[in-house]
């Protein structure tokens, strides 16, 4: 038995620089094998996140969002039809089901990635998937798979003709996966693995780290640890952007706003699309409303390229080459934070 880790064991070590101003650093990366984007982040495809609101503000600051699956084929192509600004238009599909249907018709209606969305990612139901996608679609679709947290995963997904992978089992901030099934692996030990398995594939296929992302400072982690871009839930849920409507609790001056974020896997996302009410292993929650998007796409930039200019690197294969990380004890934990408000 060894020991795993998640972003707040770590910390990326400072180094000597060049960068004069953070604004030198350039946050390209790889989404896919043949698609880019200029802010590595990945909105969720979720019901309480990812519609065309959110992937058309994304994709107008170099970022993007998959649309959820959550609803009838017929509206998600209207979904994927809706999104404005950038050639990215993205969608989840399932493993089973119709998911073959609606795959074509996504595609039919401009979707040019697929993400297989499902919790276990290394079986032979996605490798059917990922087959059947790569036998009847047009070339120019790709596919993000997963979900993995383990070299092997890792390996056959690459090995299966994956385009993306995306990496995180039990790690997002509504999940119960871990809780309920005691399985799950911490997101640094995952991603480190997971990248592991893709270079032992001899594929060369992105990473999308997906999940355990509490501030900026873990994006930044995760770009440095070696992922290519990194999957938002609960940071951008709340927004302006996002689907639901906001709800006000209480009286004038002080009323409060709030908006619904809740898991995939949760009995209130199941009950909400008719779905049987089984295998629950996510929670739902109200999130206090945020207002636009924009600021937190803004804060994120900000604070990726501000850990690039501390290492010295001026783009994203730089700074992953760059980055060293040490582990923190608990008490080091404490003094990363602002202390003095404790």
């Amino acid at each position: 038995m060894k020991y795993a880790y998640t972003y707040d064991d770590i910390q990326i070590v400072p180094k000597y620089s060049e960068v004069k101003s953070r604004s030198e650093c350039n946050l390209f990366s790889r989404l896919t094998k043949n698609y880019n984007i200029s802010v590595p982040i990945v909105a969720a495809p979720m019901d309480t996140v990812s519609e065309s609101a959110m992937a058309s503000v994304l994709n107008s600051y170099g970022a993007t969002a998959i649309i959820h699956r959550f609803m009838p084929i017929d509206l998600q192509c209207d979904e994927i039809a809706s999104i404005e600004h950038g050639s990215l238009k993205a969608a989840a599909i399932g493993a089973t089901g119709d998911f073959k249907e609606r795959a074509t018709a996504l595609v039919n209606s401009g979707a040019n990635i697929l993400l297989i969305d499902v919790a276990h990612g290394n079986t032979a139901q996605v490798r059917d998937a990922i087959s059947w996608c790569k036998q009847n679609l047009p070339d120019y679709v790709d596919i993000i798979a997963g979900n993995v947290a383990t070299r092997d995963g890792a390996y056959n997904l690459a090995e299966w003709g994956a385009d993306a992978i995306r990496v995180g089992i039990g790690n997002g901030s509504l999940c119960e996966t871990r809780i309920r099934t005691g399985i799950g692996i911490p997101q640094v030990t995952a991603l480190i693995e997971c990248i592991r398995g893709v270079g032992e594939s001899g594929f060369d296929v992105p990473v999308i780290a997906d999940g355990g992302i509490k501030t900026t400072g873990d994006v930044a982690k995760a770009l440095s640890l070696g992922a290519d871009s990194v999957m938002l839930g609960s940071l951008l849920a709340g927004t302006r952007e996002s689907p639901g409507e906001i709800q006000r609790m209480g009286m004038w001056p002080n009323e409060q706003l709030f908006k619904k974020y809740r898991g995939s896997a949760s009995a209130e996302t199941k009950r909400a699309h008719g779905m049987e009410e089984k295998n629950v292993e996510g929670n739902s929650k109200l999130i206090p409303y945020k207002g636009k998007v924009q600021r937190i796409i803004g804060d994120i930039r900000d604070g990726v390229q501000s850990a690039m200019s501390y290492v010295g690197a001026t783009d994203i294969p730089e700074f992953r080459s760059k980055s060293d990380h040490i582990l923190i004890t608990q008490n080091g934990l404490v003094e990363a934070k602002p202390h003095l408000l404790l």
